[in-house]
């Protein structure tokens, strides 16, 4: 049942994210639901069908980070999850509860996350923006936006304000390295504070290379 689910659950995903950004592909989804089985486990938890449906539909409707909608994109996966997870015999109870963990996983959504498995998927989502994989998405999504690796005068912004709209390097301070405090489960917490240490030694190999100073970082 489980096996069967997946392959269902990643074939809608693929169906729905031809063209997607490589930060949102089906690979995510994939790592996602490792890590969410991984907190489960660790916790002493089922990783049950609603878990693993939240997980593989969570960016089902994927904005880009500089849309005007961006906010609304949990809500929008939410809703196009439904005729999904109703033609995979989800019961009415079984939907809300997917549709509740996807709206509410969400950084920018500002939903209060209230059952198990919207912990689960927020912390296992949040992860996927530290550590190496981390690394590599930040600078693939703002490669994409057209944004500048780091600001060449003043890296580490010590003369001028944090703008991760046009630095890449700034949203390690700006968002990335805060995340280990907003995780919802111990497990994702530990996993968290090791994966940002992974980028604050990339900050620090970046600054020596640079041979500029990154304190307060």
């Amino acid at each position: 049942m489980t096996s069967g689910l997946q392959a269902a659950l990643r074939d809608a995903l693929a169906r729905a994210c031809e063209g997607a950004d490589a930060a949102h592909d089906l690979a995510h989804a994939d790592r996602v639901w490792r890590l969410a089985a991984a907190i489960a486990g660790a916790e002493g938890l089922p990783a049950g069908p609603v878990l693993m449906a939240a997980c593989y539909l969570h960016d089902l409707v994927s904005l880009p980070k500089d849309h005007p909608e961006r906010h609304l994109a949990s809500r929008h996966s939410a809703k196009a999850a439904g005729p999904v997870l109703r033609m995979l015999g989800f019961s009415d109870e079984q939907c809300a509860a997917t549709a509740h963990a996807i709206e509410a996983h969400s950084f920018s959504a500002g939903i209060e996350p209230v059952s198990v498995e919207t912990k689960i998927l927020r912390d296992a989502d949040r992860l996927e923006a530290l550590g190496a994989i981390g690394l590599a998405r930040c600078f693939a999504v703002s490669g994409a936006l057209g944004r500048a690796l780091f600001d060449g005068a003043d890296p580490f912004a010590k003369a001028r304000a944090l703008d991760d709209r046009a630095f890449a390097i700034d949203h390690f301070a700006v968002k990335l390295l805060k995340l280990p405090e907003t995780m919802l489960t111990d497990t994702g917490r530990r996993m968290a504070v090791a994966r940002a240490a992974v980028l604050r030694r990339y900050l620090d190999d970046l600054a020596d290379e640079l041979g500029v100073d990154r304190s307060g970082w």
